[in-house]
């Protein structure tokens, strides 16, 4: 019987800046696994022997974050090891490059009018001068001394607006040993361009890069359209998934001799999804241009779409406007494009919503983690898809506290209930906000990040943990 869990958190390190990335890898001419936490501002530790190191600080390459009141979601976003880091030593970074700022794609802000035709077709013009910050896909390598160095560069993406960037953004794929960039559309709110559903668009997309072809491209040009990329860069992306709003990586699960994929689509004002697919059919980059040159659709069968910006989740996208009792009404934003995509998405495994009356439930407010859990050290969750969310609607003063929840895999596709991990920890009086979630290389541990601000600026006040039994 499915039920409620009741959970504790082992403290594992205190003081850090905002946790962005937590996993495990096995460093050259180790046998054990190390535990590897990233944060936003741009440092990597590691620990060992309960004890924490530095591994890296790039802070200086990362741009000055929270400059608008000290909330951001730029900076250092992804971290992954190579499959074979132990032996060559390769790991790659996604971040938020210094001095690339810009003064976004729209002054203001952008929400769509249904009755006014212009705000459902609106384009990104001037790309080069309207645009927010640049973020680079780097590879790295660990010398032989312990020193990290910068390798090449693998992709540098123009981005319209500040947020929507993704969170643990990059994992390698077990099922084709490929990397794995999971990007947001671009932020400001609505998906103002469309670019999720744009399959020339590298914004709003899941994208597999095939490292080992070892490409050197003196220069790498800023780009934000697949069809703006060389050739030989063409040849070494695939193109999984499209309809993406902003999204906390991906995470894979065997089973049954066979990958589950799940993912997580953060949501706009109603809902938050975590989605799962096991068979899909990636598009490679160069039929997704060729398409784009000659204005015709490329073949997207089994190419899986989230939905967005029709869809947020299970619902059509809405504009919620107040009624004259305390109730809301939601009018749908973009109908055309709901119906038109209503049969080429999946459907997602689970939802939960920013307003909920069910007395077992939460009110989330944003998704920020999706991890399967194949570990037996807790065996209720055995199995399951654990999903935590940045900090839980309420009606109280009390401290924000973000929230874990888990749910499971239907091989009917169809949507599944979630159920609540209520966490015996005490926070006291500060803030917890959840940030990340992670786990070591074979889904036998679980691992959360805490910060106790919203702001990035607010420093020194993260903490990692490990979910433990009670």
């Amino acid at each position: 019987m499915l039920d409620r869990l009741s959970l504790g958190l082992q403290p594992i390190v205190h003081n850090l800046n905002l946790p962005t990335v937590i996993k495990t890898t096995i460093f050259p001419g180790d046998q054990e696994e190390t535990l590897m936490i990233a944060t936003q501002v741009g440092e990597i530790f590691y620990i060992r022997n309960n004890t924490i190191g530095t591994f890296l600080d790039i802070r200086q390459n990362i741009l000055q974050l929270g400059t608008n009141g000290g909330y951001d979601e730029r900076g250092l976003l992804g971290l992954a090891f190579h499959p074979n880091f132990r032996y060559n030593g390769l790991f790659y970074l996604h971040y938020s490059l210094a001095d690339s700022e810009g003064p976004g794609a729209l002054p203001g802000g952008f929400s769509p009018n249904p009755c006014d035709e212009n705000t459902l077709n609106l384009r990104w013009t001037d790309r080069e001068n309207r645009y927010d910050h640049i973020d680079t896909v780097e590879e790295w390598m660990l010398q032989n001394e312990g020193q990290p160095i910068k390798r090449r560069t693998l992709l540098n993406i123009r981005r319209p607006f500040a947020n929507h960037n993704g969170v643990n953004s990059l994992n390698f794929s077990p099922e084709t040993g490929r990397l794995v960039l999971t990007i947001g559309d671009g932020g400001l709110g609505y998906d103002p361009f469309n670019l999720a559903q744009t399959d020339n668009e590298i914004a709003g997309k899941i994208i597999e890069i095939d490292v080992d072809m070892d490409l050197f491209i003196d220069n790498m040009p800023v780009v934000t359209r697949f069809s703006e990329l060389s050739l030989q860069v063409l040849e070494s992306l695939t193109v999984i998934a499209k309809g993406v709003r902003n999204i906390p990586g991906i995470s894979y699960q065997f089973f049954n001799d066979r990958y589950i994929k799940y993912v997580g689509n953060v949501g706009q004002d109603l809902v938050e999804s975590i989605f799962a697919f096991i068979y899909y059919r990636p598009v490679p980059a160069t039929d997704i241009v060729k398409s784009y040159i000659m204005n015709s659709s490329s073949n997207q069968e089994g190419f899986i779409n989230l939905g967005w910006r029709g869809w947020e989740g299970d619902l059509p996208t809405s504009l919620i406007r107040p009624c004259d009792s305390n109730l809301n009404q939601k009018i749908i934003a973009y109908y055309n494009e709901a119906i038109t995509i209503s049969t080429k998405r999946i459907y997602p495994l689970c939802c939960y919503y920013h307003q909920d009356p069910r007395v077992d439930k939460f009110q989330g407010r944003a998704l920020t983690g999706v991890q399967a859990y194949m570990g037996n050290e807790i065996p209720s969750l055995m199995g399951s898809c654990v999903f935590t969310d940045f900090a839980r609607r309420t009606n109280t003063v009390s401290p924000p506290r973000g929230v874990l929840a888990y749910t499971w895999f239907t091989p009917e596709c169809q949507m599944n209930e979630y159920y609540m991990i209520d966490i015996d920890y005490d926070f006291g009086n500060e803030a917890a906000f959840f940030t990340c979630l992670g786990s070591n290389i074979n889904q036998t541990k679980l691992y959360l990040g805490v910060y106790g601000s919203a702001n990035v600026t607010d420093l020194n006040r993260g903490s990692v943990y490990e979910i433990v039994k009670l």
